[in-house]
């Protein structure tokens, strides 16, 4: 009995290669998120894009480079996602380039931003600040008017 079951044992470790998929830091929600910021990226710029994201991970870099063409500053970037981990200060200045944010509170608080996009109560919510996407000469498609809003916020 012992020697069968080592055999099983010995037989489940040798193919235990094939499902190391399932231990990589592979993050669906960071696909979720790749895909619903690259549409509101696709609808709010002209052109092609190009995205920053301030203290991007591995991950995300793997993730985002499936939808996107990456650049490591700010600089050579015309949409940048700034994550709510990331600290306060942005890189670069706003002059040609659009500022999104996964954090409801740094949308409200930084006029640099136009929108957001977080995650509350386990569902992605999606938030565009209508007097800034006017400043900002910004006009998304009617299907997206469900998701503006008019805010009084400086």
């Amino acid at each position: 009995m012992r020697a069968l079951t080592l055999f099983f044992m010995l037989f489940s470790f040798s193919c235990a290669d094939q499902y190391t998929f399932l231990m990589d830091k592979y993050d669906k929600e960071i696909e979720l998120e790749a895909k619903i910021l690259f549409k509101i990226a696709t609808v709010s710029t002209r052109g092609d894009i190009t995205l920053f994201i301030p203290e991007m991970t591995p991950v995300e870099a793997k993730v985002y480079g499936k939808f996107f063409t990456l650049t490591p500053d700010c600089q050579g970037a015309n949409f940048v996602f700034v994550n709510k981990t990331t600290t306060d200060t942005i890189p670069c200045n706003a002059s040609g380039k659009l500022f999104f944010t996964n954090n409801y509170k740094k949308l409200l608080s930084d006029r640099k931003f136009f929108g957001a996009f977080f995650w509350a109560k386990s569902r992605p919510n999606i938030v565009f600040l209508k007097n800034r996407l006017a400043a900002q000469n910004i006009t998304l498609p009617q299907a997206y008017d469900h998701y503006t809003e008019e805010l009084d916020v400086p």
